[in-house]
C-alpha cells in the first residue's frame, strides 16, 4: 500500500469517528479504491487534496472528547459527521505553519515545511484550527438569537456618574445600572474609579484586552517584571485617577469594593458582579478573536466575545488567571508604591485601601492543552464546567 493510499484511508477512519494515531495506522484498502493523489491538482472533492496535520489531529482529539462524553444517538452522530467534515475543511489562521502533510506519505522535499507526525504537533498548532472553527460557531449564533431588548429610560432623577477604572468591572456593571434607567453621563458627573490590588488589577486588564481586541499572551503581555517598567495601561490605577483632573479630587471616588457601587449611584438594589472565568476561557478568547476579526468589524467582535462566548464559558472549572511565580515580588513591590501613590493624591477612598496590597485569588497561567480542550468542548456543544487537560 502506498503512503498516499494509507493516508486517505486514515482520513476516512477520522470521519466515521476513529481515534487511532497515525504512527499506528495499518491501513486498509488498495491504492484503486481511493482515486486521487497527494497534491494532484484537481477539484478539492472528498478524495481530492489531503487535509493539512492539523486539522486530521484536530479532528482525532475531537472523536476523542466525543467517545468520553457518552452515547450518540442519530442526532448526535449527523452532528459529529458536520463537525468532521468542517474541522477537515477548517483553515489555520493567524501566526505558525501552513498547512502541513503527513510524515511518510511521500518522499522528504527540500523545499518548504518538512511533513510531521500529528501526534506531535503543539496544542498551539491545533488551536490555530479550532480557533476558526469557534469564531464561525459565533458568527452563527449570535445571527439566529433574538434582537436586543430596548435600554430602559433614564430615570430624570438618577444621580450623574461614571463608572471607570478596573475594564472588567466596570463593564459588567455598567450595563445592568443602564438596564435600571441607571445610564452613565449627565451634567457633573461623580467619577467613580474602580480598583483592586495590582495582581487583580492585571489580570482584568488582560481578560479585557483578550475580550476587546486580543494581543499577545498573558505572560508576554506582562513583560519583564522590571521595577520601573511602566504598568499596562489597563492595570494602572494612579493613571486612572489622574484622568479626570478637570473634576478635581472632590468629584472622583476610588471604590475598593464593587457591592458599593449601587449605593454611590443611588441605587439599592445590589448588582451581579463581574463573571469570575478561568485562565483557560480568558485565553480562548484571545485565540478566537484572532479568527473572528477576520469575519466581522471589531466592535462587533467584542460584542460576540462578551454577549455569545462568554455565557458559554463562564462556568469553566478551571483556576483563573494568576501572576507567574516570576513576577509575584514585583507586583507586591509595585503594589505598595501604587498604594502610596493613591493615598497621598487625596482621592476618597470607598473600601478598605489594605486591599490595594492584596496578593488577589490564587491563579495559574493559560496551558495551551486546557485551552484545547474547552475550545473542543464548546465545538462539541459539551458542559464545559469540568473539563481538564486533552487527551492525547
Amino acid at each position: 500500500m502506498t503512503g498516499s493510499t494509507r493516508a486517505r484511508s486514515w482520513v476516512e477512519h477520522l470521519r466515521s469517528g476513529g481515534t487511532t494515531p497515525w504512527a499506528a495506522w495499518s491501513g486498509s484498502g488498495t491504492d484503486d479504491d481511493v482515486p486521487g493523489r497527494v497534491g494532484a491538482y484537481d477539484a478539492p472533492t472528498r478524495q481530492g487534496f489531503l487535509p493539512g496535520a492539523q486539522q486530521l489531529e484536530l479532528l482525532r482529539r475531537v472523536n476523542l472528547a466525543a467517545g468520553s462524553g457518552g452515547s450518540t444517538d442519530g442526532v448526535r452522530r449527523a452532528g459529529l459527521a458536520g463537525l468532521a467534515e468542517r474541522v477537515l475543511a477548517a483553515s489555520a489562521p493567524g501566526r505558525g505553519a501552513p498547512d502541513l502533510e503527513l510524515v511518510g506519505v511521500r518522499e522528504d522535499s527540500p523545499f518548504g515545511p518538512r511533513p510531521v507526525d500529528p501526534a506531535e504537533l503543539t496544542a498551539g498548532e491545533l488551536m490555530r484550527v479550532a480557533s476558526s472553527l469557534l469564531a464561525e460557531d459565533l458568527v452563527a449564533e449570535a445571527a439566529a438569537a433574538p434582537a436586543p431588548r430596548p435600554r430602559a429610560l433614564r430615570r430624570p432623577w438618577a444621580r450623574p456618574y461614571r463608572l471607570v477604572g478596573d475594564p472588567w468591572v466596570a463593564d459588567a456593571l455598567r450595563p445592568q445600572l443602564v438596564a435600571a434607567g441607571r445610564p452613565p453621563g449627565g451634567p457633573d458627573p461623580l467619577v467613580l474609579v474602580l480598583g483592586a490590588d495590582l495582581p487583580t488589577m492585571l489580570a482584568h486588564g488582560f481578560t479585557a484586552r483578550s475580550f476587546d481586541e486580543g494581543g499577545p499572551p498573558w505572560e508576554e503581555w506582562l513583560g519583564r517584571p522590571v521595577t520601573d517598567r511602566a504598568l499596562p495601561p489597563r492595570a494602572d490605577l494612579p493613571t486612572m485617577l489622574g484622568e479626570w483632573p478637570v473634576a478635581g479630587t472632590s468629584g472622583v471616588r476610588l471604590v475598593l469594593d464593587p457591592a458599593l457601587v449601587p449605593g454611590l449611584v443611588g441605587r439599592r438594589r445590589p448588582l451581579d458582579p463581574a463573571p469570575r472565568l478561568s485562565a483557560a476561557a480568558v485565553d480562548l478568547a484571545r485565540w478566537v478573536g484572532v479568527p473572528l476579526g477576520l469575519l466581522v468589524l471589531p466592535d462587533e467582535r467584542a460584542r460576540l466575545l462578551r454577549h455569545t462566548y462568554l455565557p458559554r464559558v463562564r462556568d469553566h472549572a478551571g483556576a483563573p488567571l494568576g501572576l507567574p511565580e516570576s513576577h509575584r515580588e514585583w507586583a507586591r513591590e509595585r503594589a505598595a508604591r501604587v498604594r502610596d501613590q493613591v493615598t497621598t493624591a487625596g482621592y476618597p477612598v470607598d473600601g478598605d485601601p489594605a486591599r490595594l496590597t492584596g496578593t488577589g485569588p490564587d491563579g495559574t497561567t493559560p496551558d495551551d492543552a486546557e485551552v484545547l480542550a474547552l475550545a473542543i468542548a464548546l465545538l462539541l456543544g459539551q458542559d464545559t464546567g469540568h473539563q481538564g487537560r486533552s487527551t492525547r
